[in-house]
């Protein structure tokens, strides 16, 4: 099975603009981007919870503490929210209860799902369901190729381009060897022909 499409920057603009003309676009835009900046698997960002990602003061978390029930290989992992990821969350949950600031939000149930979902607002998408729906966002956009798991290669190999070495990128990944990192990566022309440049 061909391994999922890393969009280029061109194609990540192109499913932000049509994230933006459907409905619940400031959702989809805040999964979409979040899911590129911090390489998560589609099946822990179903798994979140507003509790995961608001501290009592109404603020973002910098860190997500991912349990080992929400991840691929039943170990615990930490995933580091950028300021721009931090922002995009914060926008999305401004724009989903109408507030500016996000206080009120800690007193009500914040075991419901960070992402909620019209059938299931409460618990959100399964990871099935959330899979299913990066598959139509990328269709709808026009990007052949692309799946849920583009955005965790694309998040690697952006790193990886920038130089960030494998033992920090399999910590990040939440990977238990380097070697399934690296079948992460996304080599191409252009990498390789700056890599002999160096010299």
């Amino acid at each position: 099975m061909p391994q999922a499409k890393v969009l280029n920057e061109r194609e990540i603009r192109k499913v932000l603009l049509s994230i933006a003309t459907k409905k619940h676009a400031a959702r989809n835009r805040a999964m979409f981007t979040v899911l590129n900046l911090t390489g998560m698997r589609v099946g822990e960002l179903a798994a979140l919870r507003l509790a995961d990602v608001l501290t009592s003061e109404g603020e973002i978390r910098e860190e997500i503490y991912l349990s080992a029930q929400m991840t691929k290989g039943s170990k615990g992992r930490t995933v580091f929210l950028s300021d721009k990821a931090q922002e995009e969350i914060k926008n999305y949950l401004q724009v989903r209860f109408k507030l500016k600031d996000l206080v009120p939000v800690t007193f009500t149930d914040t075991s419901r799902a960070l992402f909620s979902s019209q059938k299931h607002p409460d618990r959100g998408f399964t990871a099935s369901t959330l899979a299913q729906h990066f598959h139509y966002m990328y269709k709808s956009a026009g990007i052949a190729g692309a799946s849920s798991h583009s955005a965790r290669r694309g998040f690697l190999t952006a790193l990886s381009n920038k130089g960030v070495s494998v033992r920090v990128l399999m910590e990040l990944a939440g990977h238990s060897g380097p070697a399934v990192t690296m079948k992460y990566v996304d080599t191409n022309p252009q990498l390789l022909r700056a890599s002999v440049n160096l010299l």
